[in-house]
């Protein structure tokens, strides 16, 4: 007897139906079932013959007897993970009479299997859920209970979801019907307030303005000062003063780390930007994705959010220099010999590092680094890298009466008041220009509309370009850190002093 009903394949971060068919034959009195898995299915797809087996027998349904042929449609699609599990156990059910096929067919399932035939929460549930969201003849959508809230809000009203915690539970819902309602999950998670407050930061001033900057402009920053002078601090508390996400922006996030079965079933939806900070000694392949079947890595991870790299010259070379892409593009392509994926990765840079090998950056501070050594270091991040990098800022030592006082910084509400501002002003100022959310996106005949200024404005960047040898890039980015400026200040022109203090934050190493 043939049996069909419907799943998802995860490649990347999207996910692409897949029709799960099952064929048994050889009659009830043949002996113990043999099972074939085909459509490209990877190991632990092919493992699930044995999961399957002994979920049915220890949920108390009789030994399926006869050869159960299980084809993934489409074959041509790469199947991987052990998601289709229950899909497959139930397809088989259906087969044997066990399960209405009728029903089953208009469903569509995930699910690990344990051997106990309790359903585990699978990878990738939220784009799935998305994908089958009015997906032609699927009325319904069995998912494990942990990955319910992710499926709801993804697939809202149609499929309805239903969450089963085991094999018996699938069997019961399908042939009796239950339902989860939709949930407005999203509001559920809104608060995004928790987090570093700016109001612990001691002095400072400079590197406090550059953050608000930066956020309101989505601009990209390096902080460079000697250890404890608060870098990672600041860098942590940057989260807090960007704006909210959006629900596009929630879902779209919340996709990649689904992906990455990152979400936990409490939190089925990320209620903060991003915060990534990794390691100086990871690969280029943890840094942009990779893998034999393409994974995203810690710029996805950061999009819609902030990616911070602390001891920026620690880094392999090869390493940054695979952020060149990204930082113009907002996404990054990896290609394997299984095909390519092509990742969202939109996210501020935000670096640290010391003035020196030792750190100390000064004699008088103690540093013995010759001029040679200091000069070697610096060069380890790459001209092109540096000019895609807006601000650059030195954070100095506190004094000994900073250090000795109170705490004056300012809340970071506050700040996160006059950064949304800034971004309602560029949100209308893009209005009906598609993938434009801040200033640090303008490009060409936008960037000189938007950021046209004076004769006097022009004088003080001629002088710019010709002390700091100045490329195009770096001109186009002072400019758009100017508009930033000016937005910030509620004007509408960016004048002279707008365009001095943007020429300052372009710091040379």
């Amino acid at each position: 007897m043939l049996a069909r009903t419907h799943s998802a394949a995860i490649v990347g971060i999207d996910a692409f139906p897949v029709e799960i068919e099952v064929n048994l034959s050889g009659g009830r009195s043949a002996v113990e079932n043999l099972v074939n898995v085909v459509g490209l299915p990877d190991l632990a797809v092919r493992e699930s013959r044995d999961r399957v087996r002994s979920a049915i027998a220890s949920s108390g349904f009789p030994p399926l007897k006869g050869n159960a042929v299980v084809n993934l449609a489409p074959a041509d699609l790469h199947k991987e993970g052990a998601g289709f599990d229950l899909g497959i156990a139930l397809a088989m059910l259906a087969a044997a009479g066990v399960v209405d096929p009728d029903r089953l067919i208009h469903c569509a399932v995930l699910g690990e299997l344990a051997l106990t035939g309790e359903v585990r929460p699978v990878r990738g549930a939220l784009p799935a859920a998305a994908r089958l969201r009015g997906e032609h003849g699927i009325e319904a959508l069995l998912v494990p209970e942990n990955n319910s809230d992710e499926a709801a809000v993804a697939a809202g009203n149609q499929p309805a979801v239903f969450p089963v915690s085991s094999l018996r539970d699938a069997v019961d819902l399908v042939n009796n019907g239950g339902r989860l309602p939709h949930k407005a999950i999203f509001e559920e998670c809104a608060d995004q307030t928790a987090g570093p407050d700016f109001a612990d930061v001691k002095g400072q001033k400079l590197a406090r303005r550059a953050l608000e900057i930066a956020a309101a402009g989505g601009h990209n920053l390096l902080m460079i000062g000697e250890p404890g002078t608060g870098k990672s601090m600041l860098a942590a508390r940057l989260p807090g003063i960007l704006p909210p996400l959006t629900f596009e922006e929630t879902v779209e996030t919340s996709r990649i780390h689904s992906v990455l079965g990152m979400l936990s079933s409490g939190r089925p939806l990320l209620n903060r930007r991003p915060f990534r900070a990794p390691h100086h000694t990871i690969s280029d392949a943890g840094l942009i994705g990779g893998g034999r079947d393409p994974r995203p890595g810690e710029i996805s991870l950061a999009h819609n959010g902030v990616l911070f790299l602390d001891e920026l010259p620690e880094f392999k070379r090869n390493v940054l220099e695979v952020l060149r892409q990204p930082l113009e593009t907002g996404e990054v392509i990896v290609s394997r010999a299984a095909g390519s994926c092509t990742f969202p990765a939109r996210f501020m840079l935000c670096a640290a590092m010391n003035p020196c090998p030792c750190g100390r950056g000064k004699v008088e501070l103690g540093c013995t680094c010759k001029p040679e050594e200091k000069r070697r270091y610096l060069k380890r991040i790459s001209g092109p890298l540096l000019d895609r990098i807006d601000l650059r800022i030195q954070v100095g030592m506190l004094s000994r009466e900073e250090l000795l006082s109170a705490p004056d910084g300012e809340p970071s509400a506050a700040i996160r008041e006059r950064v949304v501002r800034a971004r309602q002003i560029q949100r209308e100022r893009f209005a009906g220009r598609r993938g434009f959310y801040c200033n640090a996106q303008l490009t060409g005949g936008d960037l000189r509309k938007f950021c046209a200024v004076g004769e006097s404005g022009l004088r003080l960047l001629r002088g710019a370009i010709d002390k700091f040898q100045l490329s195009p890039r770096a001109y186009d980015r002072i400019l758009k850190t100017a508009r930033t400026i000016a937005d910030l200040a509620g004007s509408e022109t960016i004048t002279d002093e707008h365009l001095f203090e943007a020429v300052n934050y372009r710091q040379q190493l």
